[in-house]
């Protein structure tokens, strides 16, 4: 999702969100807009479930958003990683919510309404041990992430 900036990662495709001064529900409904207007594939299959992820946190790790897949394969509609029993991001929301979702995001908001009002469709998956959910805001909190990533083990 670019915004501000326009960023195109090699091997992602790029979806620009023209109101994204409104804040992340709004990046959010431009992405989800952006996956259902993908075409169905061979057999009518298509995109049944999206993952969540917050570019200014670096440290989540791949790991992460496997075990939110899993947890999908599973039976779970709406997989939330939790750091030591936390839920943060990554989320994987299943399509069928994706309506639910959309109709309480907005501003800095995104899913987080959606979550809270229907924790009974929440599966926590525990990523704890897979990366931080740290993100980075300030100059400050780049340095900290830094210096976390660069500290020798």
């Amino acid at each position: 999702m670019t915004g501000a900036v326009h960023a195109a990662p090699p091997g992602t495709i790029a979806v620009h969100n023209p109101d994204w001064r409104a804040g992340m529900g709004s990046s959010l409904a431009a992405g989800l807009a952006a996956l259902r207007a993908v075409p169905q594939g061979p057999a009518g299959t298509h995109i049944t479930a999206a993952v969540i992820a917050l570019a200014d946190q670096p440290l989540v790790g791949a790991e992460a958003v496997r075990r939110l897949i899993a947890a999908r394969d599973s039976g779970a509609a709406i997989a939330v990683a939790a750091y030591d029993g936390r839920p943060r991001n990554p989320v994987l929301i299943a399509r069928e919510h994706w309506d639910g979702v959309l109709a309480l995001a907005s501003g800095d908001t995104g899913a987080r309404p959606f979550l809270r009002a229907h924790r009974e469709l929440v599966t926590l998956v525990e990523c704890g041990d897979t990366g931080s959910p740290d993100d980075i805001d300030t100059p400050g909190d780049l340095a900290r992430v830094a210096a976390r990533v660069t500290a020798p083990r």
